[in-house]
């Protein structure tokens, strides 16, 4: 389908294009993606990720964004920084630090744990390859970490220009450390990923159980708080 009826509004649009392409609705498919994007994502992406024109994307984020403030949601779609992205509405900002504040004496989970031993001792890293590392998604650990003050950005990658994260002096107070030559050694040579994973969740339970105390709950942090489903 080519041509489209003048008399149609963007998200219909939209419809008929993907009902034509035999895909997803285009308002859906950009709220999935926008929901796991780690940083704005630019109209051209998500033309091409959706397999639509940009003019369709550009028109149905803006009824998306019209949507959301009509129906009074506690998040908003904003465009910054060249792309698009999730962000809390800033009259909840208040709520949210309360929030945040009244959940100090959680303890980190595994994940973040393992998450941060990953960083502590592969650091300057980006998240991409923490990723790789635990095989499985690590945005919301990471937002958690630096909600927390443990890690922070280190600059970019040379060659992909990826956000790189490291540990923090914070860190260091936190685990009991004078610097990062006091972490454990780890065997300089592993046979295979298993036993890597292995001695890095012994590392994450013994920093558990001894030092990382009284923190913050896991939330992912702001400006980005998932939508509820």
């Amino acid at each position: 389908m080519n041509d489209h009826n003048p008399d149609l509004s963007a998200s219909e649009v939209a419809m008929a294009t993907t009902d034509a392409d035999n895909s997803v609705n285009v308002a859906g498919a950009l709220e999935a993606l926008l929901l796991l994007a780690a940083e704005p994502v630019t109209e051209f992406e998500l033309a091409q990720a959706v397999g639509v024109p940009e003019s369709v994307v550009s028109d149905t984020l803006a009824e998306l964004v019209a949507f959301y403030d009509e129906t009074g949601r506690g998040f908003e779609l904003r465009q910054v920084g060249g792309g698009w992205r999730y962000y809390t509405r800033e009259e909840y900002a208040d709520m949210i630090t309360r929030y945040v504040v009244e959940g100090q004496q959680s303890k980190l989970s595994q994940a973040a744990l393992e998450t941060l031993a990953v960083v502590a001792y592969t650091q300057p890293i980006s998240r991409g390859r923490v990723s790789a590392v635990r095989g499985v998604n690590v945005d919301g650990v990471m937002r958690t970490l630096l909600t927390r003050g443990l890690i922070e950005e280190a600059g970019h990658d040379q060659e992909s220009g990826a956000v790189l994260f490291a540990t923090t002096s914070y860190f260091l107070e936190r685990m009991g450390l004078k610097s990062l030559d006091d972490l454990p050694p780890l065997a300089p040579q592993l046979p295979d990923v298993d036993e890597l994973e292995a001695e890095l969740g012994q590392l994450a339970t013994a920093a558990n159980s001894d030092h990382v105390v009284a923190e913050p709950a896991d939330l992912a942090s702001d400006p980005v708080h998932e939508p509820p489903q």
